[in-house]
């Protein structure tokens, strides 16, 4: 079984991420809520970088100066998506580490702005691609790490 994340398994957890997030901040819970879309935008950032063929990033901030190195300075995708990611980022870790919950407002933008970003992704970036060839399940064993 390879640990190898492709874009298409990224932007499977990025719509996971995305379904928690609303189901989350519908049962009042807004820093988890803010925490799983910003998760959901850093995956669909991943898969979007792995398609334009990087690969390296170490940190959540390098990820998203990559981001806006080659997606948004290079006209691939508006200012306004590597703005969201920026502000999720730095409101994840208001939810995560301060001790005031993130206001129900700010929170339903976050997560409004995550469900338009990861579909923004899918539909400039992963449609475009060749459809991969399917390979078959190397095992049946389980192992969720």
């Amino acid at each position: 079984m390879s640990n190898r994340l492709t874009p298409d398994t990224l932007m499977a957890k990025a719509y996971s991420l995305c379904s928690t997030a609303r189901l989350v901040l519908d049962h009042g819970d807004t820093d988890s809520a803010v925490n799983r879309a910003y998760y959901a935008m850093f995956h669909a950032a991943r898969a979007a970088l792995l398609l334009s063929g990087v690969s390296n990033t170490r940190t959540h901030s390098g990820l998203i100066r990559m981001f806006g190195l080659h997606l948004i300075e290079n006209g691939t995708l508006a200012s306004e998506f590597g703005e969201a990611l920026s502000r999720a980022h730095e409101t994840r870790l208001m939810a995560d580490y301060k001790d005031t919950a993130i206001k129900p407002a700010a929170a339903k933008v976050i997560v409004e702005q995550a469900e338009h970003f990861v579909a923004t992704i899918k539909s400039l970036l992963l449609d475009k691609q060749p459809e991969p060839t399917k390979q078959e399940p190397s095992g049946s064993s389980f192992d969720p790490f």
